[in-house]
């Protein structure tokens, strides 16, 4: 039987068992190294996505695989090569892969219904495309709900010269999320139950120890109808986070020789889940971000929002070292061990306190003594009797008035479609890039925060964006309600346009409580950070909540693209959109 310690790491779900006992299949002993994802290379590749009976745990799980693992086969091409990936669909539905921020003609992203008909049954569809670039990546089904089952993988663009990086061994690392629930019943479950899963809610136990709010800022949210312990839809509760697909009692081992320059390539695979990562007593030294390499900088831990990848260099001892990857929630963690030798572990941190929210992710800062200024759980120090409790909507809406910021004004969003699916709007959304992340603002030691990432090479287009755009990131929570300018996609009667080679300044602001990976197909932009020349490229990033981020895109790939939240069931809610990229008559291209 493992040490208690390793086995409380499956999370809260392990005390719905009664006793603090885990259940007899998560009671295993299969420590040491992991099996090495298998690779495979161009310039032609071929996969096959079928159901698999996948080990997790000790337990089999019912997993949607490709090539039969979990995650996918490791796939290394190069920069300058012709790939064909020809794809052959054994399940009894649709199917389809997506190359996740990988630059390549719109027709094989991968989006059925955006830019290719999808995968039927039975069929095998051939991606054929140039690698015009090099860095971490991954690839993903983007179809239904499958991607939480299993269907995903790594993929590594080698550079066609020499790679800038200096590292003398690496080990890529796919963070994820599981549940041995069907993703169909979670997203059920999250329509039907608002908090379903959250199962640290404040209690009157944690009242009495005088722990998160006091009574009077409790009810307060109530009359809000929100939950400042609302921080991940899905948690521990359902899922085991996995490390390259093994539970945190596998014990998945990366070998090292000392002294050696270790270059870990973090991808985050997950369906709804952010992590942060950290490896206790080691400094990870980041050099590259979603796939762009970017100057060095030192760092004890870094949140990766879902869909995000971040390289990283270490320089081990003679000893082992516990990767942790901490649900954002705290609800449970993923863990793997890094040694110079098969059967060592080490010292395994307990779940730190669970962060809870405050006014300033409502998007309510106001700044150094106001509400922003607050530290968490110290609310106490607002004037309730300024807000009008009498316009508070109890259809699970929710309009405050504090000092006049009606948070469901809609002239703070005029573009904002208000109806039941705008739960509010922030009224004094702040730009949040160069803060590391909720629960994170008083570890005691330095985080990694968008602003610290300058890219290494000088940005490709200077010029100055010749429009701007706002989008807002909105949502009830209540009703798992999700979209962009408050219409679901379905709804949604025109495409975002762009015409081709524009330069276009875009703002996102999230008018809900829950921070938003937001993906854009086919691009990379410049996340504005201040640092003008050398902003960091992107092509996912996770907007705070109550927060906003401002990028600038050049418009250079003609076509169709999707555009979306990358929290799988909010996508699925219906936060998702359509780029259109298009030449104007007279264009000279």
């Amino acid at each position: 039987m493992l040490p208690i310690r390793r086995r409380r790491l499956l999370g809260i779900g392990a005390a719905a068992f009664g006793s603090g006992l885990l259940p007899a299949w998560a009671q295993t002993n299969n420590r040491g190294t992991a099996r090495v994802l298998p690779a495979l290379a161009g310039p032609d590749v071929n996969l096959k996505i079928g159901h698999t009976a996948w080990p997790i745990g000790g337990r089999k799980a019912h997993a949607v695989t490709i090539n039969g693992t979990v995650p996918g086969p490791l796939l290394r091409l190069r920069e300058g090569q012709n790939v064909r990936l020809s794809v052959t669909n054994t399940l009894d539905e649709e199917t389809s892969i997506h190359w996740h921020g990988v630059l390549l003609p719109f027709q094989m992203d991968g989006v059925p219904g955006v830019s290719f008909p999808g995968i039927k049954p039975g069929e095998t569809f051939v991606y054929e495309f140039p690698i015009k670039h090099a860095g971490t990546f991954w690839y993903h089904s983007h179809s239904g709900l499958q991607e939480q089952m299993g269907h995903y993988g790594p993929l590594i663009l080698e550079p066609a010269g020499a790679d800038p990086i200096a590292y003398d061994r690496e080990h890529v690392v796919v963070l994820a999320d599981f549940s041995f629930m069907h993703p169909h019943t979670i997203f059920s479950r999250l329509k039907q139950q608002p908090g379903v899963f959250n199962f640290q809610k404040q209690s009157l136990a944690s009242l009495l120890a005088g722990k998160d709010l006091p009574l009077r800022d409790r009810l307060m949210w109530a009359e809000m109808r929100m939950d400042p312990t609302d921080i991940s839809d899905v948690t521990g509760a359902a899922y085991t986070y996995l490390i390259n697909g093994h539970a945190p009692e596998d014990n998945w081992t990366g070998l090292f020789k000392p002294g050696e320059r270790v270059r870990l390539r973090f991808i985050n695979a997950a369906a709804m889940t952010t992590f942060n990562v950290r490896i206790p007593g080691m400094t990870l030294t980041v050099v590259q971000a979603d796939g762009e390499n970017v100057k060095p900088v030192d760092v004890q831990e870094f949140q990766i929002g879902v869909a995000e990848t971040y390289d990283v260099i270490i320089r081990p001892e003679d000893k082992a070292y516990t990767l942790v990857a901490e649900a954002v929630d705290r609800s449970g963690m993923g863990v793997a061990t890094f040694a110079p030798r098969e059967g060592m572990t080490a010292a395994v941190p307990p779940l730190r306190e669970r962060p809870i929210l405050t006014m300033k992710d409502m998007g309510m800062d106001m700044g150094p003594g106001g509400m922003a200024g607050m530290a968490h759980g110290a609310m106490g120090g607002m004037d309730h009797s300024a807000m009008d409790h009498a316009a508070m909507n109890h259809g699970g809406t929710a309009t405050m008035d504090h000092d006049g910021m009606d948070m469901r004004d809609p002239q703070n969003a005029p573009q904002v479609k208000m109806g039941p699916g705008v739960q509010s709007i922030s009224p004094m959304p702040k730009d949040r890039l160069g803060e590391p992340g909720l629960g994170l603002e008083n570890v005691g030691h330095k985080v990694l925060v968008y602003t610290d990432l300058v890219s290494l090479h000088p940005n490709a287009d200077t010029r100055a964006p010749t429009r701007s755009m706002e989008i807002h990131l909105t949502g009830n929570m209540e009703r798992f309600m999700w979209s962009f300018d408050g219409e679901k996609f379905s709804e949604v009667k025109a495409p975002i346009s762009f015409r081709t080679n524009e330069r276009v300044r875009v703002t996102l602001v999230n008018d809900t409580m829950m921070a938003h990976p937001i993906h854009l197909h086919g691009h990379f932009f410049e996340l504005v950070t201040g640092n003008p020349g050398h902003h960091p490229r992107k092509h996912t990033v996770n907007v705070a909540p109550g927060g906003k981020a401002t990028f600038d895109l050049t418009a250079d790939a003609p076509g169709d693209w999707a555009f979306h939240c990358h929290l799988l069931y909010h996508m699925h809610a219906g936060m998702f959109q359509v780029v259109s990229i298009r030449p104007m008559p007279g264009d000279v291209l």
